[in-house]
């Protein structure tokens, strides 16, 4: 695990125009338009719009605000409850506009229902699963809150989603800060995270930071759904998925990953070149009938390097999210458990399958399996990761 600040990727280099030293000598009509060429590349880029309203308030009364951030027709927001993304406002191949997260209206609807599904939350301080809740560092054997029957599901019981996070905007987005004392849900030393949420062009960077004055275990994601018709369209079975990894991690019964990396050829968890959802998500195989669908983590060949991870296209729409990230695994997530209970944004109803999520991760309880990569964070040592959603049209 590499958990020094990575350097940043190198930005594409543009060569100005051959300008003849007999600069003079050019026609007017070139000579306007070098001048027009190198001031457009002098230019700074313009900033996304950041703005922040009051949107509501806990039970304790502690405020809750929406930051939204727009670039061109890119609209998304962001409240400091949970860390959620609210909503993400794209346009299809036709530019027409339209919500593709799934959530609430309000924040109070988040707290009072305890959101959970985890709409569009960060999660920690272990994303994912730890069978038992229970795991071994440094001699001494610490017990998380249980919230997945004899399991602990991103972070224990109150996770980093349910945290009201300090928030301060930035350029082009907003930061949030959250403490989470020793101890907190069980697990050991004081963590200290910032999270930044930004939006340029037509990509989301999330960019997430964290040390500890303990050995501790750290796991940290976004649990967007996505629905590139738009939320509440239906489910999202005709998506066509592609993600870069040849193996994956099989799960038990309790989906705790067996320690087993697998081969995907010739399974349906074979997404290596793009496949409909629904073309193999009801096949005759164990490991989706444990996840009810898709619900497993998959062994990014990227291998903990920047790269691109994963790939959805929505054919109606011509919607296209990418995501590229630097972290050795992805939850491919289908939504298996929406029943219908949940009312969201606008009263749509969802129901089994109808959005996706791509959670850019370590691999779930890793602390329990020596041959998966380190979640382990030192004090001295600073956790840096990035993770970035690009929309696009086609």
């Amino acid at each position: 695990m590499e958990w020094k600040r990575k350097p940043a990727l190198a930005a594409a280099k543009l060569d100005p125009p051959h300008l003849h030293k007999g600069f003079s000598t050019m026609s007017p009509m070139k000579l306007v338009l070098s001048i027009l060429l190198l001031t457009a590349m002098t230019l700074p880029l313009q900033s996304a719009e950041v703005t922040k309203k009051a949107s509501g308030k806990m039970p304790n009364g502690t405020p809750i605000d929406l930051y939204t951030l727009k670039d061109g027709k890119i609209e998304i927001r962001i409240m400091n409850y949970g860390g959620i993304v609210q909503s993400i406002l794209v346009p299809d191949r036709n530019g027409k506009v339209a919500d593709i997260a799934l959530g609430f209206d309000t924040p109070e609807e988040y707290v009072t229902t305890g959101n959970k599904p985890y709409f569009g939350a960060i999660v920690g301080r272990y994303a994912n699963r730890i069978a038992h809740g229970r795991f071994e560092l440094g001699g001494k054997t610490y017990q998380i809150t249980l919230n997945d029957g004899d399991n602990m599901l991103h972070g224990g019981k109150v996770g980093f989603d349910k945290a009201v996070w300090q928030a301060k905007q930035i350029e082009d987005g907003v930061e949030l800060s959250h403490v989470s004392a020793d101890g907190d849900q069980g697990f050991p030393g004081k963590l200290t995270t910032v999270v930044r949420y930004t939006v340029k062009s037509n990509e989301l960077k999330i960019e997430y930071t964290a040390t500890t004055d303990k050995n501790t275990v750290l796991n940290l994601t976004n649990h967007s759904y996505f629905n590139l018709k738009g939320q509440g369209t239906g489910d999202v079975t005709n998506h066509q998925v592609e993600i870069d990894a040849g193996r994956y991690t099989p799960v038990n019964k309790d989906l705790i990953p067996t320690g087993q990396l697998a081969p995907v050829p010739g399974t349906p968890f074979d997404f290596q070149k793009p496949h409909v959802i629904g073309e193999r998500i009801n096949e005759d195989n164990e490991q989706l009938k444990l996840g009810w669908g898709y619900d497993h983590n998959f062994v990014l060949d990227g291998g903990g390097k920047y790269a691109e991870a994963a790939e959805v296209y929505e054919p109606t729409t011509g919607r296209v999210v990418q995501v590229w990230t630097d972290q050795p695994g992805v939850q491919f997530y289908t939504g298996n458990h929406l029943d219908g209970t949940v009312t969201g944004k606008g009263g749509k109803v969802y129901r089994k399958r109808d959005g996706l999520c791509l959670e850019t991760q370590h691999f779930p309880d890793s602390p329990n399996h020596p041959n998966f990569p380190m979640t382990e964070l030192k004090p001295g040592q600073t956790f840096h990761s990035v993770t970035v959603y690009k929309f696009s049209a086609r």
